[in-house]
């Protein structure tokens, strides 16, 4: 064996003394370190993920709309152009506006979604109906489930919908309606469970007084987290509704200019301040590792204190001052090997169970992660290659460092002095 590793083995045996105590809680030091950092990075990317996937189930990938005024007025040319765009899979005209509804003497002011009733699941994949059915037929209304909640209606239950061109215009009176709800879903975030409700497109367009025309087309697509084929997909997009517009005018009727906006575009700041938000999170918990590092540091510099007489020996029988570094060096890197390989056990352990552990919390009292504030119902998590790699190196070179400084002072002792010590 190597003899600087063999002798950094051998000061690594336990002996019952300061030196060994230190040791220990420098390795766990580290292994928290590395575990800490390794959880909140996993917790921040599953966020991103579970966010970007119930954005993805909910709302268009593309987004059409008029890039001024509110409404495309004829959009039966606009939809057959796009249906024809590759990678499009589902097109949906769509009129969307905030309403007031009103059941056993509570209001609420969600977002109402006037659809096709034959494109609602293919426009919003909300799974399977929590209570009743998806049935948009009639005077009927399908509500988030906080929705329901909050109003304390259920299905079968009717509640008042009150149109915002009520406030909006002098010259007409519109009369509240009542509607019946038909069905409860539960998308698993707390922003469209609360946020959102349904109705047909002609009940919506009805309550606000419109004949004909939609406030956007919406297009879901077969490939929206693949970036080269969605910017051709795209691309397709702002054609088709080029062609629209040109047999429009050709046609003697007027079309306004429309803008396709993507979903990174409508959600581009909760992405971007979640990325922030990651980064500057892992760089703050990997203090916790910087500060387990100086305790490696101390481990050494408390050795090479005991070892001053071994040393002294050792440079006089003619070991170089490189060979001495090597030693410390070897040892400081094994601590840190161990808490790195420790610290990802744990986070590990605590990842695999950490619904479970979430769960066990709330048990005690302790909202450790509460549905309102998150936006969801489960706490997300995902481990990614390169962040393991990021914390394992950056724990090896600051380790490096800090083993460095006692092994170079072991090694700068003069060897008479060190065995008169």
């Amino acid at each position: 064996m190597y003899f600087p590793l063999y002798l950094a083995l051998k000061y690594l045996r336990p002996k019952r003394s300061v030196a060994s105590a230190i040791t220990c809680v420098s390795v766990l030091g580290v292994m928290l370190g590395v575990a800490a950092v390794l959880i909140v990075r996993g917790v921040m990317t599953g966020f991103g993920d579970m966010w970007e996937q119930k954005i993805l189930d909910f709302k268009p990938h593309v987004s059409v709309t008029p890039a001024y005024g509110s409404v495309i007025p004829r959009e039966e040319e606009l939809v057959r152009e796009l249906r024809t765009v590759p990678g499009v899979t589902c097109v949906t005209p769509q009129v969307h506006t905030r309403v007031m509804l009103s059941a056993n003497g509570h209001v609420l002011a969600p977002v109402i979604l006037g659809v096709d009733p034959e494109n609602l699941l293919a426009a919003y994949s909300i799974g399977a109906p929590l209570a009743g059915t998806y049935d948009l037929e009639g005077d009927a209304i399908v509500l988030g489930r906080h929705v329901a909640r909050q109003l304390g209606v259920w299905v079968g239950d009717e509640v008042t919908v009150y149109s915002p061109k009520t406030l909006a215009s002098r010259d007409e009176v519109f009369l509240p309606v009542k509607w019946r709800v038909s069905g409860v879903f539960a998308s698993g975030q707390y922003e469209y469970d609360s946020g959102y409700v349904v109705a047909s497109l002609f009940n919506v367009r009805e309550l606000l007084g419109m004949e004909r025309g939609v406030y956007a087309v919406q297009l879901k697509t077969d490939c929206p987290t693949v970036h080269a084929r969605f910017a051709s997909v795209l691309a397709g997009v702002r054609a088709a509704c080029a062609n629209a517009a040109t047999h429009a005018r050709a046609a003697g009727r007027p079309f306004p200019t429309l803008r396709a906006a993507t979903w990174q575009d409508n959600d581009s700041e909760l992405f971007n301040a979640l990325a922030v938000e990651k980064n500057m999170t892992a760089i703050l918990l990997s203090l916790i590792s910087i500060v387990a590092l100086f305790c490696v540091m101390n481990t050494l510099l408390i050795l090479g204190v005991q070892k001053t007489a071994e040393v002294g020996l050792l440079r006089s029988l003619g070991f170089s001052r490189f060979k001495i570094m090597l030693v410390f060096m070897i040892h400081g890197l094994i601590q840190c090997t161990a808490g790195i390989a420790l610290g990802l056990l744990a986070s590990w352990a605590v990842l695999s169970n950490l619904q479970s552990i979430v769960n066990f919390l709330g048990g005690l009292g302790l909202q450790v992660f509460p549905e309102a504030v998150y936006g969801l119902s489960e706490i997300p998590h995902r481990i990614v290659a390169s962040d393991v790699l990021w914390t394992v190196a950056s724990v090896f070179v600051f380790g490096l460092l800090a083993s460095w400084i006692p092994a170079m002072i072991a090694a700068g002792k003069d060897p008479v002095k060190a065995l008169n010590e």
